[in-house]
């Protein structure tokens, strides 16, 4: 088994794959079922013959630019095991700083909700306290407890981010809405797979757009959606944000099988943040806070979007591991 890992990543090393034996080792644990305790245990044992031309498709797909993420069908973000398929973004690491920076900020302006369940909400953990966004808002857009916060994760993808907080702070009311179909169904997943589906609401939509207050002329039409009119607290969103003339130059593994609605944040990579800027006029209530993630250099020109609209004292950039300044965070 060692020599086969070896091996491997020298091949794919050859053909310039990043991390090479890092995608050896994870392939390898997926195809054996092992952690990595037992490969180092059976390090020198025969390589089972039944799983060696399953070990050698996924790695030629490899080796082709595959994602190992895509291939073994995970990623583990925030500490917990997340399916991925090619419908969504693969998480990744510097988004659980926005996690984290959220979960910091609502805690502080709903402390009776950062336990593990909200408060009158006994039975939150097997459902009971995990009613749909539209059963939890009234007329109006007030929420009907407003100890709880209602958290709103546009662009969720794989569902990381909400489920994510969804899983950490069972009181709170999450909502995650993407434009792919595809993409909800995967988050929709997670959350099962986290205890979390219960306590959520899935929305099929583009940005902001299912959350608008109803047109008068629309209102019988939108009465059924659950969503439209309701009352956002926080708003987090890792939308699409590399120019699109960009995106050609990308490393190959994202550009070519990650999904490019993902990807693309139009012709500055801001689209999408301007868009949400402009829509968060329609919404019944200004968030109280509000969470981006954003790329390379994008950080002062969203944090200054975020201050013209002027509903927060405190908006804060927020670097990566790297240094790279990476989140902004909007606090009322």
């Amino acid at each position: 088994m060692g020599e086969a890992c070896l091996r491997a990543a020298s091949m794919l090393k050859e053909r310039d794959i990043m991390e090479p034996r890092n995608n050896a080792e994870l392939l390898l644990l997926h195809v054996l079922g092992l952690d990595r305790a037992a490969l180092l245990r059976d390090w020198r044992d025969p390589f089972p013959a039944e799983r060696r031309a399953t070990w050698e498709a996924l790695l030629a797909r490899k080796a082709a630019g595959e994602p190992v993420q895509y291939l073994i069908g995970e990623q583990w973000f925030y500490g917990l095991p997340f399916a991925v398929t090619p419908a969504v973004l693969i998480p990744r690491p510097e988004t659980e700083l926005l996690v984290e920076a959220v979960l910091e900020a609502a805690d502080r302006l709903w402390p009776e909700a950062a336990g593990a369940a909200a408060p009158g909400q006994a039975g939150v953990a097997d459902g009971a306290g995990g009613m749909a966004l539209c059963e939890q808002a009234v007329p109006g857009g007030a929420a009907a407890d407003d100890r709880v916060p209602t958290v709103v994760d546009v662009g969720t993808g794989s569902g990381a981010i909400g489920v994510t907080l969804a899983a950490l702070r069972p009181g709170w009311r999450v909502c995650a809405s993407d434009l792919s179909p595809d993409a909800l169904a995967v988050a929709r997943a997670n959350a099962a797979r986290h205890g979390a589906a219960a306590r959520m609401t899935f929305v099929q939509g583009d940005l902001l757009g299912p959350f608008a207050r109803p047109r008068p002329e629309a209102l019988d039409e939108a009465a059924g959606d659950g969503v439209a009119g309701l009352r956002i607290d926080v708003l987090v969103s890792n939308p699409p944000y590399i120019p699109a003339g960009d995106i050609a130059g990308l490393q190959p593994e994202v550009r070519d099988h990650e999904p490019r609605l993902a990807l693309d944040g139009g012709d500055d990579g801001l689209t999408p943040y301007r868009r949400m800027a402009e829509q968060l006029a329609r919404l019944s209530a200004m968030p109280r806070i509000v969470g981006f993630e954003l790329g390379i250099g994008q950080a002062e020109a969203v944090a200054d979007l975020l201050r013209g609209i002027g509903a927060w004292r405190e908006v804060r950039i927020i670097p990566d591991y790297a240094g790279i300044d990476r989140h902004v965070l909007a606090i009322e």
